[in-house]
């Protein structure tokens, strides 16, 4: 069995080379699409130069050649671990993304877990009481919750709470390992205003995968037997019901790492995202793509936990020899 999860493993890794292969295509041309070349916002409107010096300048930034060769040579230089040289600060791309890289997550597991602990238990509860007015609450809260959009919502929590002292993190960002409940209380409404979103989602799998289980035989027998109903609830409709949940949230935990961008812009966090927002304002093309390949090879590599842990939840599901889910 082990054997099996190990060519299983290896097998989806080794998936993520064509993947991002066409990420990096994609990527480096549909940036270069975006009106404004790097050279033009460096130059901005009042700056004059003379036709040696653009001739100069066009080398630095790589508008002296053909696209495809810029693309041949940027691959070339990634497949040895470079991500090439940021336009606007002359510093090399990768650190500058790793530097930034643990906020982002952190804010993304934060956003995650709020989503869980708010999302599974106000499923489980509105499965149960089967009542008319708790069922429209529910999903009207849930509607509300897929429909408001982050930067709103984000918005809004900066306005509410900027009357209270230290909640709203602008320009004094402390990290983990400084002071962790700091830390922590500083992330917490950052990842609410993107765990609400995935709150509502988990929600509403959990009250319908609840409903189903319960309706099953087996929960009928366990009932009949005189189990309490913690019991029966936790210990076995739960349990399958759970699963479908784990697929939603292993897949929408990419879509939160992406969420982040807007929300650290207006949080003012100092964060991959809001590194990639400048990026794209000043058209520093390595910066854009190294990122969007960081942030692809998140997204495979949380898919791929997602698969071990369901397989993990549900015992129905083994690996084959070729290492395939079966």
């Amino acid at each position: 069995m082990e054997s099996n999860v190990g060519r299983y493993i290896a097998k989806r890794l080794l998936s993520l080379i064509p993947v991002l292969f066409g990420v990096s295509l994609i990527v480096f041309f549909l940036v270069r699409l975006i009106p404004g070349s790097a050279l033009q916002m460096y130059l901005g409107t009042q700056v004059e130069a003379t036709a040696e010096q653009m001739v100069e300048l066009k080398r630095i930034f790589g508008e002296d050649r053909p696209v495809l060769v810029l693309y041949v040579e940027w691959l070339g230089r990634l497949l040895q671990g470079d991500f090439g040289i940021s336009l606007r600060t002359g510093r090399e791309v990768l650190p500058d993304i790793l530097s930034r890289l643990p906020l982002s997550l952190e804010l993304t597991v934060m956003a995650l877990l709020i989503a869980l602990l708010f999302g599974i238990p106000q499923g489980i509860l509105a499965s149960l009481k089967r009542n008319p007015f708790v069922d429209v609450l529910n999903r009207v809260v849930g509607l509300l919750g897929l429909s408001l959009p982050q930067f709103w919502l984000a918005a809004l929590m900066v306005l509410f709470f900027s009357g209270f002292r230290g909640w709203i993190p602008m320009g004094n960002y402390v990290g983990f390992f400084q002071d962790p409940l700091r830390n922590i209380q500083m992330l917490l409404l950052p990842s609410l205003a993107i765990g609400i979103g995935l709150a509502a989602v988990i929600m509403r799998y959990t009250r319908n995968s609840m409903l189903e289980v319960l309706e099953m035989d087996y929960i009928r027998t366990a009932r009949a037997k005189g189990l309490r109903k913690r019991s029966v609830i936790f210990g076995h409709a739960l349990k399958n019901a759970i699963l479908p949940v784990i697929t939603v949230a292993g897949f929408n935990t990419g879509y939160l790492l992406g969420g982040a961008i807007v929300i650290e812009e207006v949080f003012a966090l100092p964060g991959m995202g809001r590194l990639a927002l400048y990026a794209i304002y000043q058209r520093d093309y390595p910066v854009i793509q190294g990122i969007v390949l960081v942030i692809a090879a998140i997204f495979v590599l949380v898919n791929l936990a997602t698969d071990l842990i369901y397989a993990m939840a549900d015992p129905r599901i083994r690996l084959d020899d070729s290492g395939r889910k079966s």
